[in-house]
């Protein structure tokens, strides 16, 4: 493992890496899944959620930051659930001050889902007010390959229903908490407080989610749509490893590439990057 970088154990002995950057803004990733658990810029207020009942166990995904899915979204498809990314351990590569560099490659439980070779890498970089998290996947077989992903981010609020998402309407979406019903987005503030889950096509390059004083900009290059989520309180009870109310302190807002799969030919690469900015 690189001398540079930080590695200490976390929640059920799970390896993870800390970054500091300019300002004393911190960041941690944990090796298992590639996922970002917590952002901390040069203000010191946590802009991540990670739920107080997340699981750290080999086979489960952790419930909050930033989940890695690939190379399917959510239930389309023959694959688990958002795919095998988020539960798989990846490798630490080179590391500098304020980043962080891990790799993901097939293998025998991969390909055992997924019959393909590939390389992913993540890349984490941290400024004093942002957060930028890039993904590129690499074809390294000999026939094409096809797949969908996003950046499944938890941004934390201090009560969803007081949180608005600007910058969506006119957009064409497909509204999975109501059967799948596509329309076009007429809110110019998208409020939360029942279940949202939606699928915005051909996403604008920045958003912005605002509460109160506080407000966190959300922009995106390579990802051509966006998921937005919160399961709401029927759906957040169900949820094991989510606290009580704790869909009340948090938004999913995902840089995703979900309305068409991407195809890579063999030796092609593509990249995808979300920048997170207080």
């Amino acid at each position: 493992m690189p001398r540079s970088l930080i590695l200490v154990p976390g929640p059920s002995g799970q390896p993870k890496l800390l970054l500091a950057g300019p300002g004393g803004a911190r960041a941690e990733v944990f090796l298992h899944g590639a996922q970002i658990t917590s952002w901390i810029p040069a203000d010191g207020r946590e802009r991540l959620f990670l739920s107080e009942l997340a699981e750290y166990a080999p086979g489960r995904a952790i419930r909050g930051g930033i989940p890695v899915i690939f190379p399917q979204v959510g239930g389309e498809g023959p694959l688990p659930n958002h795919g095998f990314a988020r539960t798989q351990a990846w490798q630490p590569l080179e590391a500098e001050e304020g980043q962080a560099h891990l790799h993901l490659s097939d293998n025998d439980i991969t390909r055992g889902l997924w019959p393909h070779t590939f390389n992913a890498e993540l890349t984490v970089r941290l400024g004093a007010r942002s957060l930028t998290t890039t993904l590129a996947v690499t074809n390294t077989g000999d026939t094409p390959l096809s797949f969908t992903t996003a950046l499944h981010t938890y941004l934390r609020v201090e009560d969803v229903t007081q949180a608005q998402l600007q910058g969506l309407r006119g957009l064409r979406l497909r509204d999975m908490a109501q059967g799948d019903a596509e329309r076009v987005e007429g809110e110019a503030e998208i409020c939360f407080g029942d279940e949202v889950d939606r699928l915005y096509f051909n996403a604008p390059s920045r958003v912005e989610l605002r509460e109160g004083d506080r407000s966190t900009m959300i922009s995106a290059t390579g990802f051509p749509d966006l998921v937005l989520w919160n399961p709401g309180p029927i759906k957040g009870e169900k949820l094991r490893d989510l606290e009580p109310e704790g869909y009340r302190r948090m938004v999913c807002v995902e840089a995703a590439a979900l309305g068409a799969p991407i195809t890579l030919a063999p030796g092609q690469r593509w990249e995808g990057s979300q920048t997170l900015k207080s």
